[in-house]
C-alpha cells in the first residue's frame, strides 16, 4: 500500500526515524482517540508519542519532549 506509514516518526531531521517525503504529506496522530497537533515523534509498536512541552529547551536549545504512552493511530491529512 503506497499510503502506509512506518511505525516509528519524528520531526526531528537529526533522527533516524525522519522521513521529509512523508512529513511533506502531512501526517496527523490520533492519540487515544483525541487529535493531538503537538506530536513531535511516535511509535505505533511500542503505543507511545512524544509532545513538546510548552516553551521548555533542553542545553542544546531543543524543545523538551514529554512521552506519553496509550493507542497511536496515524494518518494521512486529506488535501482537499
Amino acid at each position: 500500500m503506497a499510503d502506509a506509514l512506518p511505525d516509528r516518526l519524528s520531526n526531528n531531521p537529526d533522527s533516524p526515524y525522519y522521513n521529509e517525503e512523508i512529513l511533506a504529506k502531512g501526517v496527523g496522530i490520533r492519540f487515544n482517540g483525541t487529535e493531538k497537533t503537538n506530536v513531535d515523534e511516535y511509535c505505533v509498536s511500542e503505543g507511545w508519542i512524544r509532545v513538546i512541552a510548552g516553551n521548555a529547551k533542553d542545553r542544546f536549545g531543543n524543545p523538551m519532549t514529554i512521552k506519553l504512552k496509550g493507542k497511536v493511530e496515524p494518518y494521512l491529512q486529506s488535501s482537499d
